[in-house]
């Protein structure tokens, strides 16, 4: 009973909703009904119902899907596009490489003041993980891009110069006055003179590159070709997570930004050594404690032996053995004699007598393998 009163009471609201609606249209009715009357309490109970069911508009749309023109301007995504892109692009902090590119920016800032001769400041503006086809499809046009390969790594990146920077190194290079914004030719390719002036800017940056990944491990960038068109600078798949760093160089009143992207499956070799925490300068080296290791390991005693012949004989002939018995070796005077530390072989050489003492002179020099290997035995 208590179910049908209430279907009955929300009809009787409803029907009175679109009385009222009714009576709207006609001016008259409207000016002289009094808005306390008895439709009072039926028209508002409608209104609950109508305003608890709101439509939403294309912004309030966007703004939930996550799907907007400013973000595919370059705005931060949020909604669900941004729970989807969260999801395909999660990576894993890797703390060493930003000291690696702290210690880039140190660099470039010298080797960029040597090579234009003029006040250079390098500055990090960010370190991000993002899809390689997102960041081919933000690349603002005009630019030169740079696929360089990594050696050791086996595998490419890419480094960006955006047309700013191409046109204030120009300038610099070429003698421009200071004070003066670099003038810009737009609809144009770039001159085979404005290519290779960036191609040498190119190389300076790669080779600092090199200087800072060098205290982590040993990998040689080189260039491998010069691009203008995203399209043919692709180095991995669309989908594949890279890592971006964003620099900033400024020559006084000019300057622009270069951009260097590394896909993660170029780091993947050496991702156990980015995943180390360090604080300090010289990556993880004690020269107070390198010298006092070198200096013990200097004068640490060491047991050496000359072996002149070996040869296998039963166990149960060595057991009964007795005093007089002799023992036939296949060694002749001439033969050389080996110098032993414990079972690694040093050096050989030829054994005779000084004085009371027997010696044995060296006439090969130690291999450095066979000093590795008698440090790795101790």
């Amino acid at each position: 009973m208590a179910q049908d009163t209430t279907d009955e009471e929300l009809a009787a609201g409803w029907e009175a909703s679109l009385a009222s609606g009714k009576a709207g249209d006609d001016d008259a009715w409207s000016a002289d009904t009094p808005q306390g009357g008895a439709d009072a309490a039926p028209q508002s109970l409608a209104q609950q119902a109508v305003g608890s069911e709101r439509i939403l508009n294309q912004d309030e749309i966007d703004s939930l899907l996550g799907f907007s023109m400013e973000e595919e301007n370059g705005a931060k995504k949020n909604g669900i596009r941004a729970l989807i892109n969260s999801e395909l692009v999660s990576y894993e902090r890797l703390p060493m490489l930003e000291v690696v590119f702290d210690r880039l920016v140190r660099l470039m800032t010298t080797s960029l003041r040597n090579f234009t001769s003029d006040n250079v400041e390098v500055s990090l503006d960010a370190i991000q993980s993002m899809r390689f086809g997102d960041y081919l499809n933000s690349i603002p046009l005009p630019a030169i891009l740079a696929v360089f390969k990594a050696k050791q790594l086996d595998n490419f990146g890419l480094l960006t110069v955006d047309s700013n920077l191409i046109y204030s190194i120009v300038d610099v290079l070429l003698g421009g006055r200071r004070g003066t914004i670099a003038m810009r030719v737009e609809g144009r390719p770039y001159t085979t003179i404005e290519r290779v002036l960036v191609t040498r800017l190119v190389e300076v940056i790669l080779n600092d590159a090199r200087k800072a990944f060098d205290p982590l491990t040993a990998v040689d960038f080189e260039l491998d070709r010069i691009e203008t068109n995203p399209r043919f600078a692709a180095i991995a798949q669309p989908a594949n997570a890279a890592i971006l760093v964003k620099l900033r160089i400024d020559m006084e009143d000019r300057g622009g930004r270069c951009e260097l992207l590394l896909p993660y499956a170029t780091l993947e070799p050496i991702r156990k050594m980015l995943l180390q925490n360090f604080m300090g300068e010289k990556f993880g080296r004690d020269n107070i404690w390198e010298g006092h290791l070198a200096t013990e390991l200097w004068s640490a005693p060491t047991t050496l032996r000359v072996v002149l012949d070996e040869f296998t004989q039963p166990l149960g002939k060595m057991m009964n053995l007795q005093v007089g018995d002799t023992l036939i070796m296949n060694a002749t005077p001439e033969s050389k004699a080996h110098l032993m530390c414990g079972d690694i072989h040093l050096t050989h050489g030829q054994v005779g007598r000084i004085g009371q003492n027997v010696a044995m002179r060296v006439e090969a020099p130690i291999t450095n393998a066979a000093k590795k290997r008698v440090l790795e035995a101790r």
